[in-house]
């Protein structure tokens, strides 16, 4: 989990983000269970801040309150995943199809230079710096829309995804893919071409769920039946 003080917002906030921090990394697999006082503990804080966090993460379906039970992380749902990247691909199309026809100048060199810092990322064999800048390459463009709620609703569908793609970090061969295919958007948005811009887009995205279907059945135990 993340220390708290390198965190912003209330106690409750902060243990709610280190919380979801390790839930999406899979420092807590799926199925596990969250103890509060053992939580407490590693946090130090009191039961009510950690409460308040499951709370949240209940709410967003990443953890799993059970009567008499307790308190697990939420198994993977194919269903959640595939809805997941529905609405994101849905989201993310519509963005670039904008941008491509409507991108300045100065947002075409962030996006420059995002590409050449990925470059050096993947030459350097910084694999979780790459995806951290791939991350920031799907915000930019999301961002260069002017729609201000685009990125908050394009990770709140993705949260179910990008936590099962913990599982397949890095996939052989599938960085160097990855940076293809983002050289390609950048070179239509360049050209200002909204239908290619779709294309290679849509075309990204989809790569991903091959990747991730056959996760049911080499990872049965993380996934829940419904």
């Amino acid at each position: 989990m993340q220390p708290l003080d390198a965190l912003p917002g209330s106690l409750a906030n902060r243990a709610y983000l280190s919380l979801k921090h390790g839930i999406l990394n899979l420092v807590f697999r799926p199925g596990e269970i969250l103890r509060k006082a053992e939580i407490c503990e590693t946090l130090g804080v009191s039961r009510s801040p950690v409460s308040e966090a499951l709370a949240r993460l209940s709410a967003e379906g990443l953890v799993d309150v059970i009567p008499q039970a307790g308190t697990f992380v939420a198994r993977f749902s194919m269903a959640e995943i595939r809805e997941g990247a529905f609405l994101r691909e849905a989201l993310e199309l519509a963005a670039v199809e904008l941008v491509a026809a409507t991108i300045t100048d100065e947002q075409l060199v962030r996006l420059r230079r995002n590409l050449r810092m990925q470059e050096a990322l993947l030459a350097d064999g910084d694999f979780a710096g790459f995806y951290q800048t791939d991350a920031q390459m799907h915000e930019l463009v999301l961002s260069f829309t002017g729609f201000r709620r685009l990125a908050t609703l394009a990770e709140t569908s993705w949260v179910h995804v990008n936590r099962a793609r913990q599982l397949i970090l890095p996939a052989p061969g599938r960085v160097q893919a990855t940076l293809a295919e983002h050289q390609a958007i950048l070179a239509a948005i360049e050209r200002r071409d909204p239908a290619e811009a779709r294309t290679a887009t849509q075309s990204h995205l989809r790569q991903l769920m091959t990747f991730l279907e056959p996760l049911t059945q080499t990872h049965p135990e993380l996934f829940s039946n419904n």
